[in-house]
């Protein structure tokens, strides 16, 4: 089971794959981020993808969350070769796709790092998505639905725990209804309260 403090008093089957929704700048990334550091703490591995901030960045984020030197932490960066930076190098800790249209790509990157820390005797492993909009920004819902359920397909077939955010204001319903369908469970971040979850 995996453990969702320290925001909830919840326990999620693995392979249960979570949507985070809410308006811009409520604290969904810093959320996840929480839920992946609490993982780290445990032994999980955890994978953060990111298609809106630099692999530095988040990793400098993470550090202040707990120390992961030499522990299963891993970022698919979908930003900086799409800034034009060629010649950031790929290591144990960080693999880049293209841009966020690269869902192939990214796709391929989570599967890379499941597999290394399937090697490494690693069994329960957090991933986060940050964020789908940027995904619907450059891509038609079609296009993202089909990408995630392949990719929430996997995060099941490993058994991790998938978490995903979305900017509910940048969406009309027919488009979040039809995401959710994808999803075990809604956490809903409001502007002022707490955060609120809904298993299936």
């Amino acid at each position: 089971m995996y453990d969702l403090r320290p925001h909830f008093d919840e326990e999620v089957d693995p392979g249960t794959n979570l949507l985070l929704t809410g308006p811009p700048l409520t604290g969904k990334r810093s959320l996840m981020m929480d839920l992946l550091a609490a993982g780290t703490e445990d032994g999980d591995g955890a994978i953060v993808v990111t298609t809106k901030d630099g692999a530095d960045r988040v990793l400098k984020d993470y550090q202040k969350r707990t120390p992961y030197e030499g522990k299963p932490v891993a970022v698919v960066d979908c930003v900086t070769r799409q800034q034009g930076v060629n010649d950031a190098r790929e290591s144990d800790r960080i693999k880049y796709a293209s841009s966020p249209v690269d869902m192939t790509g990214i796709g391929i990157k989570l599967s890379e790092f499941l597999q290394a820390f399937g090697d490494r005797g690693i069994e329960e492993n957090r991933v986060m998505v940050h964020s789908l909009s940027t995904l619907l920004m450059y891509s038609d819902l079609q296009t993202v639905f089909r990408f995630l359920h392949v990719f929430t397909g996997r995060i099941q077939s490993v058994n991790g725990l998938g978490l995903f955010s979305i900017d509910s204001t940048s969406h009309d319903e027919q488009a979040m209804n039809t995401l959710k369908q994808l999803f075990d469970g809604v956490i809903t971040v409001p502007e002022d309260g707490e955060p609120e979850i809904r298993l299936a």
